[in-house]
């Protein structure tokens, strides 16, 4: 099964929340890959995808070297719009989600780790949200605490509310929020409230703070 993970801000957490639910679900005994839909600020190899490995405990694995767990990869550290452009290119849908099948081919369960916010521009006419909708992923949304999260989150609420997304998983993510335990848990209580409201099937996953990750 396919999830998306996006969240709330470029510093949400996503690469450490992926890398979390994959050694998580790895240790539970399932069979678990990632994917990096458009890594900026690299070149050559994806490092958020190296973190996930780390996370997970091992290695790299084979679709790594095939390419399919991290398909564009541009060395300007920006959305993934305007750092394709920069290096003279474009990102094909297409080949995000057949990297995407193919994956799922192969193992129980993909996490697909967005670039930056929930509205990030994957090109000039298609935002990383409404992609993942259209390709009916269940989200994995991550949160934090840290001083303007609340109106980011709540923003984002009401986007893949209206867009008819299927959230499955909130992940509140302490680290961002650690420096002010005042601000951090009751950004905690607010989010978790409104989260009941607007997806009441989803679960809620309290991320440990992870030092050294």
């Amino acid at each position: 099964m396919i999830h998306f993970v996006s969240g709330v801000d470029t510093d949400a957490g996503k690469s450490i929340a992926t890398g979390w639910l994959a050694r998580t679900w790895l240790d539970a005994g399932r069979r678990v890959a990632t994917l990096k839909l458009a890594q900026t600020g690299n070149v050559g190899s994806s490092e958020d995808i190296a973190r996930h490995r780390a996370m997970m405990g091992v290695g790299p694995l084979p679709e790594d070297a095939e390419g399919l767990t991290a398909p564009y990869i541009f060395p300007h550290p920006c959305s993934p719009d305007l750092a394709a452009r920069l290096a003279g290119a474009e990102i094909d849908p297409a080949r995000l989600t057949a990297c995407a099948e193919i994956l799922d081919a192969r193992y129980q369960d993909v996490l697909v780790e967005g670039a930056g916010g929930l509205m990030v521009p994957l090109r000039e006419d298609l935002l990383t949200v409404d992609f993942a909708v259209a390709q009916g992923w269940p989200f994995i949304f991550v949160l934090h605490g840290a001083l303007g999260s609340v109106n980011h989150a709540l923003l984002s609420f009401e986007a893949l509310a209206r867009r008819g997304a299927k959230v499955e998983t909130l992940v509140y993510n302490a680290w961002p929020g650690r420096k002010d335990p005042l601000i951090n848990d009751d950004t905690r209580r607010l989010l978790r409230a409104e989260a009941a409201k607007t997806f009441p099937g989803a679960t809620w996953l309290e991320m440990p703070i992870l030092e050294g990750v």
